[in-house]
Formats: C-alpha cells, sequence, structure tokens
C-alpha cells in the first residue's frame, strides 16, 4: 500500500495535522507503524479509515464512532453492531416520544390517554417514562416548569396525567436544544386558553430535525457496512 505523509493525510481528509495525530491517540485510526527514526507511517488504509471516521461523527456523533472504530480495529463486531442499533434505537424512542405527544393534545385536561396509566406517578415512575434522570424533573420544577401534587403524609412528589404530558413535551424540546423560554412559552399553549397548533407547528419542526438527523445516522451506516466488508 502506498506510503503517505501525515501532511498528505490530513490534507485528503480536510482535517488538521494536529487532528490526525488526536485520532492516532485516541485509537479511532488503526495502528500505525513507525520508521526506524521514528516517524509515523500512514496508508490508504488509515486515508479510509479517517474518511469513515468523519462520516460516523457526522451521523452518529464523535462518542459512538470512537466506540465504534475503537471495536472495529479489535475485530470486535459484536460492539459495533450494538452501537449502531443502540444510535438508531434512540431516533425510534425521539420518534415516539413525538407522536405520543401530538396523539395527547386530543385528551390534554380530559382525563387519562388511552394505554397510560391512570393513578399518579411518582418522580422515578415519570423520570422512566420520560427518559430523564430524577434530579432533572426537580429542576423542571424549580424553574416552574412543572407543578406535581405532594402525597399526603409522606410528601412525596406525584404526577397527574397533565403534569405527565408537560414533562413530556419538555423533554423532546430540551432534547431539541429549545432554551427554556421556549419551553415555557410551548407550555403556555398546552393551557385552557392557549393554541395547541403552535405546539404541533413546533413539534412538526423537531420531527424534521429528527429525519435529517436520521437520514446522516443511515449514510454513516451504510458507509460503515461499506468499510466493513472491504
Amino acid at each position: 500500500m502506498a506510503k503517505l505523509r501525515i501532511t498528505d493525510l490530513a490534507r485528503m481528509a480536510g482535517v488538521s495535522v494536529q487532528q490526525v495525530r488526536n485520532y492516532v491517540e485516541l485509537g479511532v485510526l488503526p495502528p500505525v507503524a513507525r520508521t526506524a527514526s521514528g516517524y509515523r507511517v500512514f496508508t490508504d488504509a488509515h486515508s479510509e479509515a479517517l474518511l469513515i471516521v468523519r462520516q460516523l461523527a457526522e451521523g452518529h456523533g464523535w462518542e459512538r464512532t470512537r466506540t465504534i472504530m475503537r471495536a472495529v480495529h479489535a475485530r470486535d463486531l459484536a460492539t459495533v453492531l450494538a452501537t449502531v442499533d443502540a444510535s438508531h434505537a434512540e431516533l425510534d424512542r425521539e420518534r415516539a416520544g413525538i407522536a405520543r405527544v401530538l396523539g395527547a393534545f386530543d385528551t390534554l385536561g380530559n382525563g387519562p390517554a388511552t394505554g397510560r396509566p391512570r393513578q399518579p406517578l411518582r418522580i422515578g415512575e415519570v423520570a422512566d417514562v420520560v427518559g430523564v434522570r430524577a434530579p432533572v424533573l426537580r429542576l423542571w420544577e424549580q424553574r416552574g416548569l412543572l407543578a406535581p401534587d405532594r402525597e399526603d403524609g409522606t410528601g412525596y412528589r406525584l404526577y397527574g396525567q397533565d403534569e405527565l404530558r408537560k414533562a413530556e413535551v419538555i423533554a423532546l424540546l430540551r432534547r431539541g436544544n429549545h432554551p427554556f423560554p421556549v419551553v415555557r412559552a410551548v407550555l403556555a399553549e398546552l393551557g385552557p386558553q392557549g393554541r395547541p397548533d403552535r405546539v404541533r407547528a413546533e413539534l412538526a419542526k423537531r420531527e424534521q430535525e429528527l429525519n435529517e438527523r436520521s437520514l446522516r445516522r443511515l449514510r454513516a451506516s451504510a458507509a460503515l457496512s461499506a468499510y466493513l466488508e472491504r
């Protein structure tokens, strides 16, 4: 295979020389041989791996890319596939969350939605449903976004259907990096005097962003599959 200088490799991939060094140290590129004088020896294999790293990072994010490529070099196919599957499943959960919130508008304030628990939930149960940690729910309460009831005697937080739906909306918007003022404005539209159509529009925008992320993730997975075949 043709030998490449690190400057040639960086130029071909559109990254800096220091980034290439970082990728080597992090283990996302194949092992690099050295000459007798200590210079790194790169080949076409490193060039191809570097391009895959860039595609994976765009689709699956840097942390998963590092896990995937380290597993590739260790010939640990199970970890590669598990990491990719988890990445796609994450988007599926977000998509299901959007559908669940949109479907809840018709019943908001009119009793529990079909298939959802009728009794109030405690904070740990809500955290599991929404997909966040309990301290995050307490933070949202401190910011005035949630107002759970308190259980007589114990003082434990109890979340009814309305509060549960609010928590789901907040979680979806925060995953989309919407700031708290925007979240607060959206929640205001869920009240009796609000306009749910505005929330629907915001969630439709969130779904479009999700579709774009899904396509990037799909392209990255396809590129990885081709790389593994080669």
